[in-house]
């Protein structure tokens, strides 16, 4: 295991996550806000911008392996790929990250926010909801579609050479096939809850829905937060645990 700079590694995924954020969350406000280039643009579009969201973040985030999702982290920990230190620094920054991606993005929509008439626009441009509120099989669903996510990018691991977290021996193009795989998953998997597959990209944009000044914006929905952060965690933390038997190979 590479020893890493534990402030550059901070800095790494502050940037890749905020990157992430501010793409992702952009294009859900130019598909679901009023007066916008994009509006009504389908959720494909929406599928789409987080795939090129995921490829812009992990592109500039590279010093630590591009993990811009606690889910990926915890895969990562308990497949002994990264420390202890590495995992509560990288949950952090991923964190940090998420809140100035979110606060970027409104800032880009800022008068579509204030012309928008329906807060429960304004809030799913910032965090995740279900199409039917069933926290059972809301929860589920994470789960599944974030064990999806890890353990592909466990595979994509096995065919290159990679030092922390991200698919190896492709270079810069490394970033395309993960950011296939969540255009992918939310094309198929992304329908019941919109798939947050990743604890930061939901919790912070919804703590930032929360502080920002935006008009009208009503609830945050609280109640339904833990489903994003909880189903995702148990997901990458079982891709981690099951990968060398799923995939035949084991941490270095």
């Amino acid at each position: 295991m590479q020893e890493v700079n534990l402030g550059l590694y901070f800095l790494s995924e502050v940037v890749g996550t905020a990157m992430l954020i501010l793409l992702g969350c952009g294009v859900v406000a130019n598909v679901a806000l009023a007066k916008t280039k994009g509006n009504a643009g389908g959720f494909l579009m929406v599928n789409w911008g987080w795939g090129l969201a995921v490829f812009a973040g992990v592109i500039v985030s590279a010093y630590s392996g591009a993990q811009l999702n606690p889910a990926v982290s915890i895969g990562l920990l308990v497949h002994g790929d990264i420390t202890i230190a590495q995992f509560f620094v990288a949950i952090a920054a991923q964190l940090v990250g998420a809140i100035v991606g979110a606060i970027l993005a409104w800032a880009s929509y800022k008068q579509h926010f204030d012309d928008e008439p329906d807060p429960a626009a304004k809030l799913g441009v910032f965090s995740t909801g279900p199409a039917i509120r069933s926290y059972g099989f809301n929860f589920l669903t994470e789960v599944i579609a974030t064990f999806v996510l890890v353990l592909v990018i466990f595979g994509f691991r096995d065919y290159g050479v990679a030092d922390i977290g991200v698919p190896g021996g492709l270079g810069g193009l490394s970033a395309v096939p993960v950011a296939l795989l969540v255009v992918g998953i939310g094309a198929s998997l992304g329908g019941p809850t919109g798939y947050a597959i990743n604890p930061a990209r939901d919790l912070g944009p919804r703590i930032a829905h929360a502080i920002l000044p935006i008009k009208g914006k009503g609830s945050s929905d609280w109640g339904y937060s833990w489903v994003p952060v909880a189903g995702p965690l148990v997901g990458g933390a079982l891709a981690g645990l099951l990968a060398p038997v799923l995939l035949g190979f084991v941490a270095a």
